[in-house]
C-alpha cells in the first residue's frame, strides 16, 4: 500500500490507469477526511437544529449589543464634538427670526 498523507489520484494524463489498490488507498483517505470533518466543532455544531438555533440567537444578540455600543460611542463622540463648536449664538437668532415669521404668518392667515 502507499504511504501517502493526503489522496492525491495517481492518474492523469499519460499516466496508467490506476490499481485497485491505489484507489482502495484514495477511498481509505477519502473515508478518514470524512470522518475528521465530522467530528470537527463547527460540523457537530448543526447536528442538531435546538443547538444550531441557539448558536444563532446568541450571534443576534451579540450583534445587536455590539451595535448598539458602537453606536453609542459614535453619537456621544459626535454630540461632544459638536458640543464644542460655538454655533449656538450664531445659529439661535436666525431660527428666532424664523420663528416670529412663522408666528406672524399665523396670525394674519385668514
Amino acid at each position: 500500500m502507499s504511504t501517502r498523507s493526503h489522496a492525491q489520484p495517481v492518474h492523469g494524463p499519460g499516466a496508467p490507469a490506476p490499481t485497485d489498490e491505489d484507489l482502495a488507498e484514495e477511498v481509505r483517505a477519502l473515508r478518514e477526511e470524512i470522518a475528521r470533518i465530522r467530528r470537527s466543532r463547527a460540523f457537530r455544531m448543526h447536528d442538531s437544529a435546538a443547538r444550531m438555533l441557539g448558536m444563532q440567537f446568541l450571534r443576534g444578540l451579540a450583534f445587536g449589543l455590539g451595535s448598539v455600543i458602537g453606536a453609542t460611542a459614535v453619537v456621544s463622540a459626535l454630540v461632544y464634538a459638536l458640543s464644542q463648536i460655538d454655533l449656538i449664538p450664531i445659529v439661535g437668532p436666525v431660527i428666532g427670526d424664523w420663528a416670529k415669521e412663522i408666528a406672524k404668518e399665523i396670525r394674519t392667515a385668514p
